[in-house]
């Protein structure tokens, strides 16, 4: 027990140490409390590898303190589980640290007691009350992002089964999650260990040979930068440059995408230029263009056209020393500062416009979860909308929408309006007639067409991508089938209660109508008229109890 304690108050003094490189010691005050509390409370637990529980907080904790993370977000990392394995409550958290404290670790808690029939079930809707609260704050997510972290790092622990399924569920929603929030360190750890776990055999080959490509050609990148550094050096701009390694998860996705052995992948070799300014950033760009020739369709502009989680840069692709492909990436260090931290970085420093451009796809999520979408249909538009490269559009007068890749003029029409999306008969791209199912690029104009007499077809659910339009237009085939049945349903009553010459437009009115329908099982008339509709209720049964009454 005494090595025990010695060993957390080390990874404490670690987290001290850590927090006060940017914070004061006054703020630090309430994380030794958070720290002295969440210990007590886990007193006794251990993890599945034996060490005592508070490691797994401390470590949280520690996590975010990399990423300098103000006080108020690492107490609530340390206290992050006690609600949910200490049976602590929120009102205890909030009379001890606060409200702001108490919303956190509720944000990040596990719902213990929902009536869920599946774990699927479960899992949807902790996702679906974890996103709700992201929403209000976004320390949530960094906090639950740190906490899977932590977990994959100390997985091999456990069983067979739970490793297989949590690295699952972290490379398919928490390591795009972390993309999507633009913090690509956090993403490329994730992704690399559920991979190693996922598929060990794979992994180690991957990573062998990669190591072995590199290790062949290192010392030409190590030309490639020596060249680059003068060359920057002599021009006048003050730059940092350095050779970069890829992610051995990221390099197995590429190889599969482009179906090539790793020997053709382009962009294993790989160097950094950081300097101060945009100007700066495409003198660069001219420089390394001049030093080597460039690698037709392998220059991107991330600074004029940013990814969809913010991400800058320039990247260029070039033949380098010895006749090899060398990647190089051309940012500020603003830029990079962003690209490495995400939203974290702009929550700290208060852009609050920089955060609500980058929730834009969770308040999407957000609408269309209200829904009440099964857990199925919850997951798989989750995926939809983590996981697609986005396209941008434009309407006539500039209004700028973001669309998951694929997307149609359906989904363009949906998006603008569901009014719009009902009443679609056809659409203008660039100011010709296109097949509503065309697939959108980037860039392109895109004019919806509408007319009162049109509605939605069955059809258009093979070609929408959208979760809000297959949503939209599900709810819509589903109500007119209802008026079909209903209709449906009246005539066949109708026509049976011509046997007893009684008319259903005079039935309707009376309470011997209700009785009966109430008899045959339903609640009201519409109900029943539906089911005989559908053909699930006899016309004649219902007619006879009616009669009965009369």
């Amino acid at each position: 027990m005494a090595e025990e304690d010695s060993q957390n108050n080390l990874n404490l003094s670690f987290l001290r140490t850590l927090f006060l490189s940017y914070s004061s010691i006054k703020e630090f005050e309430i994380i030794g409390r958070a720290y002295k509390y969440a210990s007590e409370a886990h007193e006794g637990q251990k993890r599945e590898d034996g060490k005592p529980y508070i490691t797994h907080p401390l470590e949280v904790a520690s996590i975010l303190a990399e990423h300098r993370f103000d006080a108020i977000t690492l107490s609530a990392a340390l206290l992050h589980d006690v609600i949910e394995d200490c049976g602590k409550t929120k009102e205890d958290i909030e009379e001890k640290f606060g409200a702001e404290v108490a919303e956190l670790i509720e944000g990040v808690t596990k719902i213990s007691t929902i009536s869920a029939n599946t774990r699927q079930e479960q899992e949807a809707e902790n996702l679906r009350r974890m996103l709700v609260a992201v929403a209000r704050d976004i320390r949530v997510l960094l906090i639950k992002l740190a906490d899977r972290l932590h977990n994959m790092r100390t997985i091999s622990a456990l069983d067979k089964n739970r490793v297989e399924r949590i690295s699952r569920e972290t490379l398919e929603i928490y390591a795009p999650l972390a993309n999507r929030m633009g913090m690509s360190t956090i993403k490329s750890e994730l992704e690399d260990l559920s991979f190693k776990h996922l598929m060990p055999d794979k992994y180690r080959e991957v990573s062998e040979a990669i190591n072995a490509n590199v290790g062949k050609r290192a010392h030409l990148l190590t030309d490639a930068v020596e060249q680059m550094q003068k060359q920057v050096r002599d021009s006048g701009i003050s730059a940092q440059i350095a050779s970069r390694s890829k992610e051995i998860y990221s390099v197995y996705k590429k190889m599969l995408r482009q179906k090539r052995p790793i020997e053709e992948i382009f962009d294993l070799l790989a160097m950094r230029v950081l300097v101060s300014s945009v100007k700066e950033c495409y003198t660069v760009l001219g420089i390394a263009h001049n030093l080597w020739t460039p690698i037709p369709g392998r220059f991107k502009d991330y600074i004029g056209t940013p990814k969809p989680n913010m991400y800058q840069a320039i990247h260029t692709t070039v033949i380098g020393p010895g006749d090899g492909p060398i990647e190089i990436q051309i940012k500020t260090h603003e830029m990079h500062n962003t690209a490495e931290e995400g939203i974290a970085a702009h929550w700290k420093y208060k852009s609050e416009g920089a955060i609500d451009e980058r929730l834009g796809w969770l308040r999407r999520i957000l609408d269309w979860q209200r829904e009440s979408l099964s857990a199925q249909e919850f997951m798989d538009s989750l995926r939809i909308d983590l996981y697609d490269d986005q396209v941008f559009v434009l309407t006539p007068k500039g209004d700028i929408f973001e669309l998951p890749k694929g997307a149609t003029p359906i989904d363009m029409a949906y998006a603008v309006h569901s009014d719009i999306g009902k009443h679609l008969s056809g659409a203008k791209v660039n100011g010709r007639m296109v097949p509503i199912t065309t697939r959108l690029t980037s860039g392109a104009v895109v004019e919806i067409i509408t007319l009162n007499s049109a509605k939605p077809s069955r059809d258009w659910l093979n070609f929408v991508r959208t979760p809000r339009a297959r949503q939209k237009i599900r709810h819509h085939l589903k109500e007119n089938e209802s008026k079909e049945l209903k209709k449906r349903g009246s005539e066949l009553l109708q026509a049976a209660l011509n046997n007893f010459k009684l008319n259903l437009s005079v039935a309707k009115k009376s309470s011997e109508i209700i009785d009966a329908i109430k008899a045959a099982g339903f609640k009201e008339l519409e109900s029943a008229l539906e089911a005989i509709g559908f053909g699930n209720e006899s016309a004649e049964a219902i007619a006879r109890k009616i009669a009965e009454r009369k």
